[in-house]
């Protein structure tokens, strides 16, 4: 009986990174190279709820023929017991540590450190990204080697595909007991992309080579003061300036918002709150001015109709989907919309008198409902589909005599004066109420949802008034951030007699 073992190899990618001819290189290096060589594959539920696991096991040859018997392959790998695991995202990689395939004994992971967001990080109420920090650090105490750099950026450079970048940085980590000339002449024998693929692998092996530590990024020229002629941006600049430094960032990006929002009488009106609670007591608390800064704009700038079809029909999103899928330059390219505005949507849309009455009205509102009931897919790569989402974002110019318009400033007016009278009181308290905007965004059920949340919140601080705690409506809003219908933050509610 002999004590070898097999090579045990875990990779971890999502549906199109070309995992499963990352699986079929490695075999085929394998068996091109005197050694045996099996592949299983566990798919996923989903591309970001679950990544297909492709698991390798390579076993020498020669020393099975010694032996007299082939050796017995696992069909998928076992926590603590796997050589080398690659992942083609980092979250792939908090999830091979978090399933224990990577051990400090023995593994070495290598792994991109781009982020790809999962379903559950982007459907959270507010923002549920894992910090790539966090989970860096994880695979750092977890692996006996991590390496990592940003993959997808370098076959993008290359113009190839992330397997053959984590081709070429396996390769470079002398993990396996093959040249570099094996590895590239494995590549050729595919004969799919061959250029390109060597080309991925040579800058990822190149760099593994150079060294694990990623290079330190060079520090940011200083960028100059922004500067505008244009008769309308000057006076917003000129105000702009004469708030403190540490708000100017945060409110420089607001002012650029609200003028692609809607225009630069808008940006304007977003000083003029602002400088209404710069003036009054406890409003220049720097942390109250400049959590207001951020959170009024995002308010203003509030998701309707016609921001939708706004963004939806810009050059910018075209040539963004383009570039995503890789589109060559004269190749056809069809996107089709999902739309399904709802009757709330389609009345606030209308100037507020006759979106009030559609609201009200008898007939007329059970027609539109009707109309409204199933969504339909618009193409708005077809001149149809992108005239009929314009002319929804040619509205813009109208949007102030809109019924949401009306709706969201009433809102947005209410939220201001208690911000104003809390931060005269308490300045802490006042920045934990600015932050409850967090709740109000996105559009539909999910803004209904959020609404429906944040007045609960504004509601229980009533009650309670001056005597609550500032740590107790962070805790009181965290709850609802954390639970979209509301059951943790009813919960804490009863807790507290609220």
């Amino acid at each position: 009986m002999t004590s070898a073992t097999p090579i045990k190899i875990a990779i971890l990618a999502m549906g199109g990174e070309g995992g499963g001819v990352l699986a079929d290189w490695i075999v085929d290096l394998g068996e091109h190279n005197g050694y045996l060589a099996q592949t299983t594959s566990v798919p996923g539920v989903a591309q970001r709820t679950g990544a297909t696991i492709y698991y390798v096991e390579l076993f020498p040859q020669a020393q099975a023929e010694a032996d007299g018997a082939a050796p017995v392959f696992a069909l998928m790998p076992l926590p603590g017991d796997v050589d080398i695991v690659l992942a083609s995202e980092l979250m792939e990689a908090g999830r091979a540590v978090q399933r224990g395939l990577v051990t400090p004994e023995r593994t070495t992971l290598v792994a991109s450190t781009h982020r790809v967001y999962s379903i559950a990080e982007k459907s959270a109420p507010a923002d549920g990204r894992v910090d790539s920090t966090e989970l860096v650090a994880h695979a750092l105490g977890a692996a006996q080697r991590f390496v990592r750099f940003d993959m997808a950026e370098a076959a993008e450079r290359a113009g190839s595909v992330i397997s053959a970048v984590l081709f070429g940085a396996l390769a470079g980590t002398g993990a396996l007991p093959f040249s570099r000339e094996q590895f590239e002449a494995t590549i050729t024998r595919g004969g799919v992309g061959v250029k390109a693929s060597l080309r991925a692998f040579g800058d990822a092996f190149a760099q593994v080579q150079a060294g694990d530590a990623p290079v330190e990024a060079a520090a940011a020229p200083t960028a100059p003061p922004p500067s505008s002629n244009h008769p309308a941006i000057a006076p917003l600049l000129a105000r702009w300036a004469t708030y403190p430094e540490a708000t100017q960032p945060l409110l420089l990006a607001g002012l650029r918002r609200l003028v692609d929002y809607q225009d630069p009488a808008y940006a304007a009106l977003y000083l003029d709150r602002l400088d209404a609670l710069r003036n009054a007591p406890g409003g220049s608390d720097p942390q109250v001015l400049t959590a207001l800064a951020r959170h009024l704009a995002l308010w203003m700038s509030y998701e309707d109709t016609v921001r939708v079809a706004d963004l939806k029909t810009r050059g910018s999103r075209f040539e963004r989907v383009r570039s995503e899928v890789k589109a060559e330059a004269k190749q056809p390219l069809a996107i089709h919309e999902y739309m399904h505005p709802r009757l709330q949507e389609i009345a606030e849309t209308l100037p507020a008198c006759l979106g009030r009455w559609l609201l009200g009205a008898g007939w007329p509102r059970r027609m539109v409902a009707r109309f409204t009931q199933h969504g339909r897919v618009v193409r708005t790569s077809q001149l149809s589909g992108y005239l009929m989402l314009s002319a929804v974002a040619g509205l813009k110019r109208w949007r102030r005599s809109s019924l949401r318009y009306a709706l969201e400033n009433a809102r947005i007016e209410a939220w201001l004066t208690q911000v104003q009278a809390t931060a005269a009181r308490d300045p802490q308290l006042a920045v934990e109420l600015i932050e409850c905007q967090r709740l109000v965004r996105g559009y539909g059920d999910t803004f209904e949802r959020g609404l429906h949340l944040y007045e609960t919140l504004i509601s229980a601080l009533a009650r309670a008034g001056a005597t609550m705690p500032a740590a107790t409506l962070r805790e009181l809003r965290e709850a609802a951030l954390a639970d979209e219908e509301g059951r943790q933050l009813q919960l804490i509610l009863a807790r507290y007699a609220l």
